[in-house]
């Protein structure tokens, strides 16, 4: 990693807003940041080199960040709290559907990871979903119960997914997550405290004066403190920032916080993150197992058609279809399965080709909820 290829990875970055430019069309930043890594990495050029150590850190840090800002995405507020027994029962009947397939898909395909499917096809993404919600101005009892029906799943699905890809170690894993899931849950606790007590409100009005970015530091010192937690006991730090965005959603992020996470997170570790994932995928094993392009399509298929299912419980079909996009786990199963060595050849390509099925498939249900299903709303400012 020299400075020159630091610069070329965040040009190529700047793809994601290009493909993104028409908010109507409802792509993903990400998908574009994916699409020019594959392009510079080994799949193409290889310009890139994903085993970079110092490339392959500040990729780890911007997956922390990716998985903090997930965290800080799922809704916490009353409202959606009230929606919570209808969303709660929507997102156990597309868990019910989404094992039977994961398992099918698995028997099918030969490759025995049943388990890590079931909960791909069952997971959501509260990150992608609820821009796509805001920018078209939607509210009403379906937009909460949706709402509630995404966090949960995020939720769930977030910290499953360590403990069906590394299967051989449950225990362990298990018991890191849980010692994860003390210290969030310590993190939560104090800064409740210091909210509640002012004394977060005057750090807040002197470092605003004085321009220290004290809230930015201490919430970036807490996540990867959590972070080298994670990391000492065997757990992907993609628990680590899903649980401390969670801690800090609880309490409730200051808009100044946010737009100055936004800044570091989509700004320059994100969009890094996905460059290197990218690069790191290899479409050329598509040429030697042409049938994992099957299974991407599979993958995509059942995530969609599980989601879809719920019409039956009287979901419009547009949100219904909107709940199977999903970003954070897919990317997440990725990152860890290749890391762990737990992936046969082409099984990431084909887990994002699936991603992308569910992500086509949400901007044109997103389209048509806009059209005509829910009530108009003023639409919120989003980021991304």
């Amino acid at each position: 990693m020299t400075f020159s290829t630091l610069a070329l990875v965040l040009v190529l970055g700047l793809a994601g807003p290009l493909l993104a430019w028409r908010a109507n069309w409802h792509v993903p930043v990400i998908v574009g940041e994916l699409l020019t890594g594959i392009l510079f990495g080994t799949t193409g050029f290889g310009v890139l080199h994903p085993d970079d150590p110092v490339f392959a850190f500040l990729a780890d840090m911007g997956f922390a960040l990716v998985m903090f800002v997930a965290g800080t995405h799922v809704p916490m507020n009353r409202s959606v709290r009230s929606a919570l027994a209808p969303g709660l029962l929507r997102a156990a009947g597309v868990g019910v559907l989404a094992a039977a397939a994961g398992y099918v898909i698995a028997h099918w395909f030969g490759t025995g990871h049943g388990a890590m499917y079931a909960v791909l096809i069952a997971s959501s993404s509260a990150a992608l979903i609820l821009p796509i919600l805001d920018s078209a101005g939607l509210s009403g009892n379906s937009v909460l119960e949706l709402t509630a029906q995404v966090a949960v799943a995020d939720t769930v699905c977030t910290v499953a997914l360590p403990l069906v890809i590394d299967t051989g170690s449950v225990v362990r894993t298990a018991l890191g997550a849980l010692a994860v899931t003390a210290g969030a849950v310590v993190i939560y606790l104090v800064l409740r405290y210091l909210e509640r007590s002012g004394w977060r409100h005057r750090a807040h009005e002197v470092s605003q004066r004085r321009k220290f970015a004290l809230e930015l530091r201490i919430s970036l010192a807490l996540l990867f403190g959590l972070v080298a937690l994670a990391t000492r006991t065997h757990v992907s730090v993609m628990i680590a920032g899903f649980a401390t965005g969670l801690a800090v959603a609880g309490v409730g992020e200051p808009r100044r916080v946010a737009k100055q996470l936004f800044a570091i997170s989509d700004g320059f570790l994100a969009p890094l993150f996905f460059v290197w994932l990218g690069a790191r995928l290899s479409l050329r094993e598509f040429g030697h197992h042409p049938r994992l392009i099957l299974l991407g399509l599979a993958l995509g298929a059942a995530a969609v058609l599980a989601h879809a299912a719920m019409r039956v419980s009287g979901q419009p079909i547009a949100f219904a279809t909107l709940a199977a996009a999903q970003i954070g786990v897919p990317v997440a199963a990725v990152t860890i399965g290749t890391q762990a060595h737990v992936l046969v050849a082409g099984e990431g390509a084909a887990i994002m080709l699936g991603v992308l099925i569910t992500i086509a498939a949400a901007a044109l249900a997103g389209g048509r909820a806009g059209r005509g299903t829910g009530t108009p709303a003023t639409p919120e400012v989003t980021e991304r």
